[in-house]
């Protein structure tokens, strides 16, 4: 079983209110094999939402508003959601401060991209949960 980013399964639960299908992704849901989950609203944040980043350890969003303890709840309960579901691989949204794998953007939201991981992903990684991104599928 794998586990991902609801919005890749066209669910409407990016910051912008939007999300960002992918065929390969909706197919494993509607197969069986995957198991949707935001963990930002998860963690109690709105959906539309401000756009947030990752800076060293922490998430912003671009006011200036730090939402780290949220986006660390909604992790702790798509890692429950996950575990419940005995998820060995996980497909998360490219770039995001959560979901984000490999790369993520640097918290200045000038666009700029730097190595590391989400919040969502590093729980992940932590459990022995293999992550890729919808752009390695």
């Amino acid at each position: 079983m794998k586990i991902v980013s609801a919005c890749l399964a066209g669910i409407n639960c990016r910051y912008d209110g939007k999300s960002k299908p992918c065929q390969d992704i909706i197919n494993l849901v509607k197969q069986g094999k995957a198991i949707p989950v935001c963990p930002e609203q998860l963690g109690g944040l709105s959906t539309p939402r401000n756009i947030a980043e990752q800076k060293r350890e922490k998430v912003f969003t671009k006011d200036g508003k730090d939402i780290t303890a949220q986006v660390i709840k909604g992790a702790e309960e798509a890692l429950k959601i996950a575990k419940l579901a005995n998820c060995t691989e996980a497909i998360l949204k490219s770039k995001s401060p959560s979901c984000g794998c490999g790369k993520i953007y640097d918290g200045t939201f000038s666009g700029k991209l730097i190595d590391g991981d989400g919040v969502f992903t590093k729980f992940l990684k932590k459990n022995n949960i293999k992550v890729v991104s919808e752009e390695e599928i």
